[in-house]
């Protein structure tokens, strides 16, 4: 049964960007910024509320600047005027674009100007999971309009604002969450042997649109005697054979924001080396939540995990961290690594994904994503089988 009946309400009142703006202010006025500079699609989802797909299209680049005491200004293709009209920014300024001599450069550097002086200082993501979404060349004549106006990293301040989610973001997250829980217990109904892992794909994704989601954003999987090899890869023409085991990840959205969880689905007599491994992740996950709390670091996360697929036998991690941040991306900050030192905060929407070569070409993943609240972790998903569950 749908555990959450009633979606959340679509998008965001007003109070909910202008939280966001007063968070991101004090934290320029630490900095010493007079403006943010913003040009990818979560950064500008994320200060104003403006949802489309045509982010698909690589042809027009798109900005926002973040003025040091006023409300976010869009630098935009006249395209998008309409879109973010509906927005609660009310300063949208366009340009018609494609413009091969000008695509919004000369506009952009006019306002940079406008709200940053002449030699003022604007924070732009330059980091570990933050990209430059317009030509090269444009950002070096940008750079060449502004003259002594100063650049600095702002990646510490969007990863800060965006890893802590409020109450209304969570609730789009648990409810895609709870959505694809629902998918996935339709496994015995929807996968069979002597089906082509291609129609196992198909089926799942029609299931999770049946179910309510937006999109299934990404599918992810595979199948093999035994176990699989590959989580990353599209279905194969392959049919389910007896003994099979498989996995599917999937990160499906509601109103712009993910899941990220998969499922392990056994078919017929599956070897006990399999049932093993799933049994070894289901049980690093249950140590991965009982860390789980404010003050707690990525690293302590990933320790607890990997101790007990060590202790199991592991062979190797070949997917190079146990979980990571989940929001309007499929993943965000941080990482479960023995490198990453992020503390984690109540508010925080993480996964946790233990993963482990169990054989040689044979591996087990399993995740779930959560909530981080003051007293310990609160699922998302709806928390797997302790056993491999098999079909047929």
């Amino acid at each position: 049964m749908n555990a959450h009946p009633n979606p959340p309400a679509r998008g965001f009142p007003p109070s909910e960007f202008e939280k966001r703006l007063v968070r991101a202010q004090t934290m320029m006025a630490q900095e010493g910024l007079d403006a943010l500079l913003l040009c990818s699609e979560p950064e500008v989802r994320y200060f104003t509320g403006f949802l489309t797909q045509f982010w698909q299209s690589p042809t027009r680049p798109w900005f926002v600047v973040v003025p040091a005491g006023a409300k976010p200004i869009a630098v935009i293709p006249e395209i998008g005027a309409a879109c973010m009209g509906r927005t609660w920014v009310d300063d949208i300024r366009t340009w018609s674009s494609p413009d091969m001599e000008d695509d919004g450069v000369s506009l952009l550097a006019e306002t940079l100007r406008e709200v940053a002086g002449r030699d003022g200082k604007v924070g732009l993501p330059m980091g570990h999971e933050t990209h430059l979404r317009m030509p090269l060349a444009d950002y070096a004549r940008l750079r060449e309009l502004l003259g002594d106006l100063e650049f600095g990293d702002a990646t510490a301040i969007v990863r800060a604002l965006r890893m802590v989610k409020s109450e209304a973001e969570i609730a789009k997250i648990a409810y895609a969450c709870q959505l694809v829980s629902n998918a996935f217990e339709q496994a015995g109904t929807l996968f069979h042997v002597g089906q082509s892992e291609t129609d196992v794909f198909r089926a799942f994704k029609i299931e999770c649109l049946k179910q309510g989601v937006d999109d299934v954003s990404y599918l992810v999987g595979g199948a093999g005697a035994g176990g699989y090899g590959d989580i990353i890869s599209p279905p194969s023409g392959r049919a389910l054979e007896g003994g099979d085991v498989l996995i599917l990840d999937t990160g499906c959205t509601f109103d712009g924001y993910f899941c990220d969880f998969d499922r392990n689905f056994g078919f017929g007599d599956v070897d006990d080396g399999a049932r093993q491994a799933y049994e070894t992740v289901y049980r690093a996950t249950e140590a991965g939540l009982k860390v789980v709390r404010p003050g707690a670091t990525c690293v302590d996360v990933y320790e607890a995990m990997q101790k007990v697929m060590s202790a199991a036998g592991a062979l190797g991690n070949a997917v190079g961290r146990l979980g990571h941040g989940l929001g309007m991306q499929l993943t965000e900050w941080p990482s479960h690594t023995p490198q990453d030192k992020t503390v984690l905060e109540a508010g925080m929407v993480i996964t946790l994904e233990p993963g482990m070569t169990f054989a040689p070409g044979k591996v087990m993943v399993h995740e779930e994503n959560l909530v981080v609240r003051e007293d310990g972790p609160e699922l998302l998903s709806r928390r797997a089988a302790p056993e491999l569950p098999v079909i047929g």
